[in-house]
């Protein structure tokens, strides 16, 4: 099993290429970051769309644009993976983000993992103009769009929300024929159906027994001819207490939170997750 770290990047927390020295000097496989554009201040949505949830901790809008710190961090390390974990697909231009995904993966060497998700906050994407009730939708077909972007010479699509003429887009991604796409979602039947249609890779999320879904994933992949041991599965919310029940699931990655904290606060932290996982 490999093992990841996940922190919010703040403009108070330690900084992007600090932190990535730090993960890959201590023999982490990843880094992954979350992204939101902004959090409208109405907060109509409660947090993860749970009714009754906490309130919304700060870091959700003070995170530093995605790919901007991905790419810093890349630049400090040379065996460390970057990973979106996750990009709100829904929210940005497909066109534009398989040029930054592509762009990421060459600069980087081929060590970025594209980590993908629906969205949860509605007045989030409103401001950019997506329908809550069609994003799922709308993700599909923007994925399936950039990946026509990264593997043909003249890229060209059409589906029921989008459409592209034939076009030329370069770079390609240097890991073919595309970074590894993950998709963080609780796995109902519609995300089952995207997992097996465009993806290589599940995070489990939701307030739902991933345990109890993972079969269904993987029975679902069978019957669709593809090979489950090659799927990857990345548990987003490890801890030291829970390796071995991972590791007994067959999860391919244990990814570790980190507080959006300074140094002195993150560092000892990621030192105990380190021990734990058996790295150094």
């Amino acid at each position: 099993m490999q093992f990841g770290v996940m922190m919010f990047p703040t403009d108070t927390a330690i900084q992007p290429p600090e932190l990535a020295r730090a993960v890959e000097d201590r023999g982490f496989e990843s880094l992954w970051f979350p992204e939101h554009s902004h959090i409208p201040v109405s907060r109509k949505t409660p947090w993860g769309g749970v009714p009754d949830a906490p309130p919304l901790p700060e870091e959700y809008w003070r995170t530093h644009d995605q790919y901007v710190a991905l790419t810093a961090c890349a630049m400090v390390t040379t065996r460390l993976k970057v990973a979106s974990g996750i990009t709100l697909v829904a929210q940005r231009d497909p066109i534009w983000l398989a040029k930054t995904v592509a762009s990421l993966d060459q600069i980087s060497g081929g060590r970025f993992i594209f980590g993908i998700g629906y969205g949860w906050n509605v007045e989030e994407m409103a401001s950019h103009g997506v329908d809550f009730r069609r994003r799922r939708a709308l993700v599909r077909e923007k994925v399936l769009m950039m990946k026509a972007l990264w593997t043909e010479e003249e890229a060209s699509f059409d589906g029921e929300l989008l459409h592209l003429e034939p076009s030329w887009s370069w770079p390609k991604p240097l890991q073919r024929p595309h970074p590894p796409i993950v998709l963080g979602a609780a796995a109902g039947p519609k995300t089952i159906a995207h997992l097996v249609e465009f993806c290589d890779g599940w995070i489990p999320m939701g307030r739902y027994a991933w345990e109890e879904q993972l079969p269904e994933v993987r029975r679902a992949l069978e019957e669709a001819g593809r090979d489950p041991d090659a799927f990857e599965v990345t548990y987003y919310a490890a801890s030291p207490k829970n390796l071995e029940r991972l590791v007994a699931a067959g999860i391919t990655r244990a990814v570790f939170r980190l507080p959006s904290a300074p140094a002195d606060v993150v560092l000892p932290l990621l030192d105990d997750y380190a021990r734990a996982a058996g790295l150094g």
